[in-house]
């Protein structure tokens, strides 16, 4: 089997013309061209993401099913609503999006992996990124405790749509924490799911699902054309959270 090597300023293939689930590597859709921020935004919009290793050339893929978090069913574990709550009313607790980007990406790529030995936040998607946050199209999501950055994720944006990409934490729940206030700026803004791409336990502990791809494709071509929010986070957002009378079980 054989996928199209792009050369640059070449069209990414459709999504529905990636690997099935039979092929070798399932969701792999092409190789080659180049990181610039058009061909993140073309990706995107398309339902198509980056993701190789040092020593490969660029790949992309467009997965299916694709993981995918509806933010009306975030699992608001019992022992997550506490820490939430104790966060938003402590002095020197802060969520910031976009305070240090640079900063975000870097310790994503640092951070140690599960059965991992290295990362796929390679030096070229660090820069890739920077410049598509740059563009206003990348966020970071950011859990400060007294004056230093706890933890936190980034993300892609192209209207209403959004992508989640990776966390860290340096304490416990810090990253839960900048998921947490990214799930209730979306519902906030009538944001209805983020992308998760890959299917993991711990997603799917806070109530990320599968599905179709050629419905995923669907959902970002409505929402990448309706205009986005000001990312700027408010406190009164938690509200959207903490406001629900129930949570799952801790």
């Amino acid at each position: 089997m054989q996928i199209p090597w792009l050369a640059a300023g070449e069209p990414l293939p459709d999504a529905a013309s990636a690997w099935g689930p039979d092929a070798p590597v399932p969701g792999l859709l092409a190789a080659g061209g180049e990181l610039s921020v058009e061909r993140l935004l073309e990706a995107y919009g398309n339902a198509i993401f980056p993701w190789f290793s040092d020593n490969q050339p660029i790949l992309w893929w467009s997965p299916d099913p694709r993981m995918v978090l509806d933010v009306a069913r975030f699992r608001l574990h019992r022992s997550l609503r506490k820490t939430l709550e104790h966060f938003r009313q402590a002095a020197g607790c802060e969520l910031r999006f976009d305070h240090d980007f640079e900063a975000v990406i870097r310790a994503c790529a640092a951070a140690p992996r599960a059965g991992q030995s290295g990362t796929w936040i390679v030096p070229e998607m660090v820069d890739a990124y920077i410049a598509l946050h740059q563009a206003g199209h990348a966020h970071s999501v950011e859990t400060w405790i007294d004056g230093k950055m706890a933890g936190g994720l980034y993300c892609v944006s192209i209207g209403r749509a959004v992508f989640g990409e990776s966390m860290f934490t340096r304490r416990p729940d810090a990253s839960k924490i900048a998921l947490a206030g990214l799930v209730s700026f979306c519902r906030h803004h009538g944001m209805p799911m983020i992308d998760c791409q890959q299917n993991t336990a711990h997603l799917a502990s806070l109530g990320a699902q599968e599905m179709r791809r050629a419905d995923f494709v669907a959902h970002v071509t409505r929402a990448r054309a309706q205009p986005g929010p000001a990312w700027q986070f408010a406190p009164v957002y938690w509200a959207e959270l903490l406001s629900a009378r129930t949570s799952e079980p801790t």
